[in-house]
């Protein structure tokens, strides 16, 4: 299944994310299909 994910970015304690499109049997932060923005908390 495919699934919109948050790839964690940045140093520790100063994380950014990268909004990807990712199959849901990959890890967080491992392949993706395409990168669709970013999330600067």
């Amino acid at each position: 299944m495919v699934k919109i994910r948050l790839r964690r970015m940045g140093a520790k304690k100063a994380p950014y994310y990268r909004v990807v499109v990712a199959d849901s049997r990959y890890p967080r932060d491992g392949r993706f299909i395409e990168e669709i923005g970013t999330y600067d908390p």
